[in-house]
């Protein structure tokens, strides 16, 4: 299944200084990245996938940019998907990268 390359390419140019501690993966149909062995964000179709932690931060699915991921046909715990519409800057991306990495640090 395709997805969105020049998302993916935008999340690798902001994990190139940490490039040592990811490694990508192809998972749900699309491209993760992998922080210390745990995912992070990824690419599926056109949308970011992302991991944060959810009792941190409780109003993040509140966004009309986001959704729960429901990739199974039920909602995955501390996954959202994210609407490019959210993305339009290399900062708001790399908010859901500091979550995603929050998230992986919280499981190692």
């Amino acid at each position: 299944m395709p997805y969105d390359e020049s998302l993916a390419m935008r999340i690798r140019s902001l994990i190139e200084p940490m490039q040592q501690d990811f490694i990508e993966k192809k998972m749900f149909g699309g491209i993760t990245f992998l922080y210390k062995g745990k995912m992070t964000l990824g690419v599926i179709k056109d949308e970011l996938c992302a991991r944060y932690i959810a009792s941190d931060h409780p109003t993040i699915i509140e966004s009309e940019f986001v959704r729960p991921m429901d990739f199974t046909g039920k909602p995955l715990k501390d996954f959202v998907y994210v609407n490019q519409d959210a993305l339009q800057s290399n900062e708001e991306l790399m908010t859901w990268l500091k979550l995603g990495i929050e998230h992986a640090e919280s499981k190692l």
